[in-house]
């Protein structure tokens, strides 16, 4: 049997197996999806034991995703890495080679820009973007959210030194684009934006908002990276100012749509199953 995994910590409520199995049954793949928790300061040790283990059994551990707090970890472990995952620093997909190598992707962006595009309706190219927070979230997204065409970020953090080492980061790309990429304060930013994303862990926490409502333009879209509950405090406050509101659960169902695709070679029906979770959750 062909085996993937979920790893993190926490990682119980991962919907990741859930959807990779779906994904599996539409595309006629015969593969295991599990979850795996990782002590801290294990990871090294976590991914061994997977590839270990699944020999044992004389099964082949193929893959697996990583989610917090792994992703800076990942990418270390691995000997051949893509350009967006450098740039990204951090991963967020493996693919373990029959000789022993390791493969590392991060799907992040390009999912949060396919479900923005495809999923929401709309089109990134020409317009003003709003990219709250500069951690790990944020630095996934970043590069392909300029690649999809928008002509103006700007990257709003709490500590704006980081925001002004990302934008440093991706100051080719956005040149290469002939896009405006900035650094601001949260409570200095200027303008209002056609997309607002949130990628910043404020609503996990429960705390208001971080940027002002004047950032919002009516009629815009305002995307929280979280999902569910998590979720729900960005989104009325995005939608009591007059901006459409979405949760992060697109972005899951589509960045898992690229990994499985990296792994598999297909591409499965990534709206199909986005609307049967969302089904499932109401």
């Amino acid at each position: 049997m062909d085996l993937y995994c979920v790893m993190g910590n926490p990682v119980e409520h991962s919907r990741s197996p859930r959807i990779h199995a779906r994904f599996a049954q539409l595309c006629g793949q015969q593969l295991e999806y599990g979850r795996r928790l990782i002590p801290l300061g294990a990871f090294a040790e976590g991914i061994a034991a997977f590839r270990r283990e699944a020999a044992e059994r004389g099964d082949a551990a193929l893959g697996c995703n990583i989610t917090v707090p792994f992703k800076f970890e990942a990418a270390a472990l691995a000997q051949h890495t893509s350009e967006r995952a450098l740039l990204a620093q951090a991963v967020n997909t493996l693919c373990f080679e029959a000789d022993g190598g390791i493969r590392a992707d991060n799907t992040d962006g390009i999912g949060l820009v396919n479900d923005i595009v495809r999923n929401a309706g709309v089109p990134l190219q020409g317009k003003a973007l709003l990219l709250i927070g500069a951690g790990g979230a944020a630095a996934g997204v970043l590069g392909p959210l300029l690649d999809a065409g928008a002509s103006r970020v700007v990257v709003a953090n709490r500590t704006v030194d980081k925001a002004v080492e990302l934008v440093r980061r991706h100051a080719a790309i956005a040149l290469r684009h002939g896009a405006s990429l900035e650094a601001w304060a949260l409570d200095e930013v200027p303008g209002a934006f056609d997309v607002v994303v949130n990628a910043t862990a404020s609503s996990l926490a429960g705390d208001a908002v971080p940027v002002k409502a004047s950032v919002l333009r009516e009629g815009g879209l305002a995307v929280d990276m979280m999902y569910g509950p998590a979720a729900a405090g960005f989104m009325a406050w995005a939608e009591a100012h007059g901006a459409v509101a979405r949760d992060g659960l697109g972005m899951l169902v589509e960045q898992a749509a690229e990994s499985f695709e990296i792994w598999r070679g297909v591409r499965p029906p990534s709206a199909q199953v986005l609307a049967e979770i969302r089904a499932e959750l109401k």
